[in-house]
């Protein structure tokens, strides 16, 4: 195919301004040596509702910043279908997502080595987790600082109930940790958030745009990919929509697929390159046979459990009109108060049981009780403990309904399926009232409002969690890295079976890190992009990492406080 025939040419095309493609973006342009050119299906990220980082429900539940797709009906979750919220905006997720920053477990790192991601310990990824940080709290051998991502813990837990919480899981025999992103994750302490200066941080900010002042970066907004340009098994450039114009860009070096969990199988796919039978039986020429293309979907899941609180401290009660007005004049006046934090400033990692080497439920605590959408806010004041079993055993796929690239994707995740899971869950609610119980509450517990005082048997809280869980927008997994038949792609992001295309995103993971996966993500683009640039990859950092001192019998260090 000649190169007239493409309407651009790059040396390099990544498909997705989002949270691994914006890094990809700015790494890659920065010697000014390459071409870059970044294509995004949405378009600007210029709304104050995306830049204030207490307004994060609305583009998390806009159709002009989401792509809009939903899982199939759900048998674990009683046949419910759950919206999957992914960014259709310059930063991607990262502009519409809750900007928790959560790195993961050391040992999270070591199960992608286990599965044949070689060169992804913890020794490896931590420099690339240290040089995309601009961390408000300064550097160490663990945390980085002067990178582009800032980071922080919002209001600083003004609210005295995020304190309360750490004290509480303290009390309840847990440690508490002064960096749950740095030696210690296992514990309870501050959270860590993506917001710079009282704004949103998302990867466009960090790393999009100052990039595109270069003169060898180019991005095309409103810019849907259709498929992969295929000459035998090379990827020579990409075929995309924008408007009614179908247009074609070619790669002189490579193309590069970061356009989420979801879109990056399904292009795979729309471009022969996939499980063989499904694509055969939807009419795709076939490419290459490539099995694990969709397959291995996961993501976690979270409930929520809500007291009321006797004493008016709460965000509940500034969800009126006028409350909300202040909170907003505040921050665009000033870039402050309310309005500049996600509201998650403090949160807790614990083991489910014993023998387990490092935490499998995680803990989000709000000052308030109100959903994601700020629906269900109770009456009154009150607070909530999000709870994830974050290493699901479930998993699940992605698949094409037919060849037509405007068709969203079959998503099925297979919430809960396995029996392990819903073990997970029925230990994490359990545990979670004890925490919630301590003496550290007292001034301020109500009665418990969800799951209330009727759930308790294991079958009560199955029921309850499959039909309340909502998914926290964690999924990944989709185009594995690996070696084995089902890896989609090797240990440098490299599609196997194919030249000159690469997959960098959250797909590539080989299973869940233990929290929010906005950092790893954008951690895989920082790596990622050495791979691609021939560089030799950071030294390792071989630090000490916490390990309880006796997990293989013991479920937490401490005992509970004799209430």
């Amino acid at each position: 195919m000649n190169e007239e025939e493409f309407d651009h040419t790059a040396d390099y095309v990544i498909v997705g301004a989002g949270s691994a493609g914006c890094v990809l973006a700015a790494r890659l342009s920065a010697s000014g040596d390459h071409e870059v050119l970044v294509l995004e299906a949405g378009g600007s990220d210029r709304s104050v509702f995306i830049q204030m980082p207490a307004a994060l429900s609305i583009p998390l539940n806009s159709k002009r910043y989401d792509w809009g797709l939903h899982t199939v009906a759900e048998a674990g979750l009683g046949g419910r279908s759950l919206h999957q919220a992914r960014g259709r905006v310059i930063g991607g997720s990262s502009s519409i997502n809750g900007m928790a920053y959560v790195r993961g477990n050391p040992g999270d790192f070591q199960e992608w080595v286990d599965q044949g991601a070689e060169g992804w310990s913890y020794a490896d990824v931590l420099p690339y987790f240290r040089r995309a940080e601009d961390c408000v709290y300064g550097a160490d051998d663990y945390r980085g600082a002067g990178g582009p991502v800032g980071i922080c813990n919002g209001n600083g837990m003004q609210n005295p109930l995020y304190r309360v919480f750490i004290e509480a899981g303290r009390q309840a025999g847990y440690g508490v940790t002064d960096d749950y992103n740095g030696f210690r994750q296992e514990g309870f302490g501050r959270m860590d958030m993506t917001v710079r200066n009282g704004v949103r941080c998302s990867t466009a900010n960090a790393y999009l745009k100052p990039a595109l002042k270069r003169h060898n970066l180019a991005l095309q907004t409103h810019a849907v990919t259709t498929r992969v340009v295929m000459e035998g098994k090379r990827a020579i450039g990409v075929e995309y929509r924008q408007g009614d114009r179908l247009l074609r860009a070619r790669a002189r070096r490579e193309v590069i697929l970061s356009a989420s969990a979801f879109h990056s199988p399904k292009l795979l796919m729309l471009s022969g390159i996939g499980p063989a039978q499904h694509l055969r039986d939807l009419g795709i020429r076939l490419v290459h046979d490539l099995p694990g293309v969709g397959e291995n979907l996961q993501d976690h899941l979270e409930v929520w459990i809500q007291h009321a609180c006797t004493q008016p401290i709460t965000l509940n009660g500034k969800l009126n009109t006028l409350g909300k007005l202040g909170i907003g004049l505040r921050w665009l006046l000033f870039r402050s108060g309310l309005g500049a934090t996600n509201h998650f400033e403090s949160n807790g990692y614990i083991r489910s049981r014993p023998g387990l080497t490092h935490p499998d439920l995680q803990y989000h605590f709000l000052a308030g009780a109100i959903a994601y959408d700020g629906s269900n806010a109770l009456s009154g004041h009150g607070y909530q403990v999000h709870l994830g079993a974050n290493k699901p055993a479930s998993r699940g796929y992605v698949r094409l309904r037919s060849a037509d690239p405007d068709e969203a994707p079959e998503i099925r995740f297979n919430y809960l399926q396995e029996e392990a899971d819903r073990q997970a869950y029925r230990d994490g609610v359990r545990l979670t009232r004890e925490i919630l119980a301590q003496p550290a509450f007292e001034p301020y517990r109500g009665k418990e409002v969800s799951p209330g005082s009727n759930v308790q048997t294991d079958e009560e809280i199955d029921q309850w969690v499959a039909a309340s869980a909502e998914t926290a927008y964690h999924p990944c997994g989709s185009c594995r890295m690996g070696t084995d038949p089902m890896a989609v792609v090797d240990p440098q992001c490299r599609v196997h079976g194919v030249e000159n295309l690469r997959v960098v995103d959250s797909s590539v993971m080989p299973t869940l890190t233990n929290g929010n996966i906005n950092a790893p993500t954008i951690m895989i683009g920082e790596k990622a992009a050495d791979h691609i640039l021939g560089r030799t990859p950071l030294p390792k950092a071989e630090l000490p990492v916490f390990e309880a001192p006796d997990w293989r019998n013991q479920q937490r260090e401490g005992q509970p406080h004799d209430s």
